[in-house]
């Protein structure tokens, strides 16, 4: 599964009073893990902060995107901060030996794991052989 990371821009910002530790438009790559079984595929990829209504996992045009906006546990407004988590992006080339009718992600603990079965024809399968 060939990655496709869409480049991290860098854009002009107004000039600020104080030194930005982090930029809003950036984001960071998560560390994934790609297990492959008879069934399919598996990707583990770590979204640390990311809870289940902030993270979009889609697939369009046979890649897989995976995107996550992270957030602090702390509850209220900020009264100083010295950084700011930044959001997660990812892609990946799907092939056509997979069914992408049928991904399914879970996300627990920070953890996100995405299963993409293989297409019925393209399991391998056992043929038996008969003695006469």
């Amino acid at each position: 599964m060939p990655e496709r990371t869409v480049p991290v821009t860098t854009e002009a910002k107004n000039p600020v009073t104080r030194e930005e530790t982090r930029q809003e438009g950036r984001y960071l790559i998560p560390p994934v893990d790609i297990y492959e079984t008879p069934e399919g595929l598996t990707v583990l990829a770590d979204l640390p902060g990311v809870d289940r209504e902030n993270a979009d996992i889609r697939v369009e045009n046979n890649t897989l995107t995976i995107q996550g906006k992270s957030s602090h546990i702390a509850q209220g407004d900020p009264v100083y901060t010295e950084y700011s988590l930044l959001n997660f992006f990812r892609q990946f080339q799907l092939s056509e030996a997979v069914d992408q009718e049928k991904i399914s992600a879970d996300l627990k603990n920070g953890t996100l794991v995405i299963h993409i079965p293989k297409v019925e024809k393209a399991k391998p399968k056992k043929i038996i052989v008969n003695v006469s």
